[in-house]
């Protein structure tokens, strides 16, 4: 939604410093925005895009950080307000009521042991002074204004029983409750699946369109960005280098950063790779199968079987990558876990470098675990914090026994020098290097057991467009050299285009389209693929997304058998040579 020029302004930043101690996180920072605009704020980690929202709500002091100078203006004229001069009290009237914030992930902002319904009713008690049977009237409304289905069923679950999509909707209802005057979303679809991603998109503009609202939208994915913004300010290292028309900005963008960011965001249609010489295959998968027992009641009695992956079958050569797509629950990860044995299943065979894995016990596993290597979405999280990193990344050699205790240092600096790090870094901790180069170290670890295979979990999707880019410029390094496999596991189908020779599309535990990437981009034949697609953004401001509006879908669920059923299957039919596509029911 565009503002009419004379609309007022909700919202003045003028020359904000917010500082953390000694350091300044933002430098004199000033920005405004109007009525029904939306303003994207986009640059990489330290940038300063969210302690600059935080300080708009005054949650900054919370963080162990202050204002240092600026004034914050919310409204015009008679009801204008200096956000920065009003006590404790008065903040937590404006907080939800005239200003409201959606963060990333929903899950650590929404209370784990109050209903859905509960914590939404909470919000019209504190602020409208309802009743609690009028407030979760209201609730129930709210729900039904973000499109949640079944809405009263809704009220009584908690947070853990909806899905990411859904618990976001939860928070935009939360949010526009009191229809504020100015909501900030900070990277609200960051951990989004693409199709989710552009039903939560479209779900923000239209309630923008009916409320009237100011927009201030936190996020590093330019594709959003031509999406949804007015106009685009970009940030780095707390300072505004270019602020422009979202329509002028992708056509000529002025500061050297903002092209490198532009440069490094990865457009659906921009090439992939060629099919790798090599024939040899380092992965076989046949017919496998992984199934999760469902128990209810008292006694915990067996009520059926989820099917998580269903009668999978694949083929990873050396020197390939394969790109593994679907929505969040499609089964792509529980596949990657079977393949490795991480998760048992219930039936098929895995062949890892000409060693079957699926016909041993886990005991006797450890020559062939060392063959394929994982590496995670969350580096932070895969990394000891307590460990240096000569002994994080050497650790699955040690295990292995390809090196001794007093060659592990001198395996360290190479490992890391390989990954572009410098070697006098094996010295340090995790929590003294960026995310991006805590995901190199994730990798360096990956290749100490030296490898045929890494299976890449969402390795990209928590990091920023450039940082991204160098990793997955490692990645296909790394392949050129040593003739490496990939099993990339994304929800991000721009980045899969570009690391990947091949793509499998899961829905519902099974693939439902296989086949060389270029093939599966420009020639799509089962309609969930279709759908996936649709969902990109298009990365063009005005031209929406590759096939306009997402057409509405269920979402992809697992099926469910109780004991003794069987579960029919449709056929996988190769439609092209090395094309393969799932039939769909009539």
């Amino acid at each position: 939604m565009t503002a009419a020029p004379e609309a007022q302004p909700v919202l003045a930043v003028e020359g904000v410093k917010v500082a953390f101690g000694a350091h300044e996180a933002v430098k004199g920072l000033s920005f405004s925005i109007r009525a029904g605009e939306t303003l994207a704020l986009v640059g990489e980690s330290g940038s300063g895009k969210s302690a600059t929202a935080l300080a708009i709500l005054r949650l900054i002091e919370r963080e162990g950080g202050r204002i240092a100078g600026g004034r914050i203006l919310l409204g015009a004229g008679a009801d204008q307000i200096d956000l920065t001069a009003l006590s404790d009290d008065a903040l937590t009237d404006i907080r939800g009521d005239r200003v409201s914030m959606v963060f990333q992930e929903p899950m650590t902002s929404l209370n784990p042991v109050m209903t859905v319904g509960a914590q939404l009713a909470e919000v019209f008690i504190r602020h409208r002074g309802l009743s609690a049977r009028a407030a979760l009237e209201e609730a129930r409304a709210g729900l039904d204004a973000v499109r949640i289905p079944d809405a009263q069923r809704r009220l009584g679950q908690y947070p853990h029983e909806l899905s990411g999509g859904l618990r976001q909707r939860v928070m935009i209802a939360m949010a526009l409750a009191c229809r504020p005057d100015l909501l900030i979303a900070d990277e609200p679809t960051t951990a989004l699946d693409v199709t989710t991603q552009a039903e939560i998109l479209d779900l923000i503009r239209s309630l923008q369109n009916e409320i009237g609202m100011g927009l201030l939208f936190i996020t590093h994915d330019m594709g959003v960005v031509s999406e949804i913004a007015d106009r685009v300010l970009v940030l780095r290292h707390g300072q505004a280098v270019e602020e422009a028309a979202t329509a002028e900005l992708f056509r000529a963008p002025q500061a050297a950063y903002s092209r490198a960011l532009m440069e490094a965001t990865p457009r659906l249609g921009s090439g992939s790779l060629t099919r790798p010489a090599s024939t040899t295959p380092v992965l076989t998968v046949r017919d496998l199968s992984t199934r999760f027992p469902v128990r209810k009641g008292f006694l915990r009695r067996l009520q059926g079987e989820l099917h998580a992956v269903r009668s999978v079958s694949l083929t990873l050569n050396e020197g390939e990558t394969l790109g593994l797509v679907g929505e969040s629950g499609c089964g792509k990860s529980t596949l990657a876990r079977s393949i490795l044995r991480l998760v048992e299943p219930a039936e098929g065979r895995v062949d890892l470098a000409g060693r079957e894995l699926t016909g041993k016990r886990l005991a006797d596993l450890r020559p062939e675990r060392r063959l394929a290597q994982m590496v995670f979405q969350d580096p932070f999280a895969s990394l000891n914090p307590r460990l240096p990193v000569h002994e994080l990344v050497t650790e699955p050699a040690r295990i292995h026994g390809l090196i001794g205790e007093a060659d592990q240092k001198q395996l360290a600096a190479e490992l890391v020098t390989r990954v572009g790090l410098e070697a006098d870094c094996i010295t340090r901790y995790p929590h003294q290097f960026s995310g991006g180069q805590r995901q190199r170290l994730c990798i360096a670890r990956a290749l100490s057991a030296q490898p045929k295979l890494i299976v890449a979990d969402e390795a990209v999707s928590a990091l920023d467009v450039s940082i991204a880019r160098q990793v997955t410029d490692l990645m296909l390094d790394l392949q050129q050299r040593e003739g490496m496999a990939f099993l990339f596991i994304s929800h991000d189908i721009a980045v899969v285009e570009r690391v990947s020779h091949r793509i499998a599309v899961m829905y519902g535990g099974e693939i439902v389209e296989m086949g060389a990437t270029a093939d599966i981009l420009a020639r799509p034949q089962h309609s969930y693929t279709r759908r996936l697609l649709a969902a990109v953004p298009s990365g063009k401001p005005g031209e929406g997304r590759k096939d306009g509006r997402l057409r509405e879908a269920v979402a992809p669920k697992l099926a469910f058998t109780r004991p003794g059923e069987r579960l029919a299957q449709l056929p996988l039919v190769e439609v092209l040579p090395g094309h393969f596509v799932r039939a769909e029911a009539a």
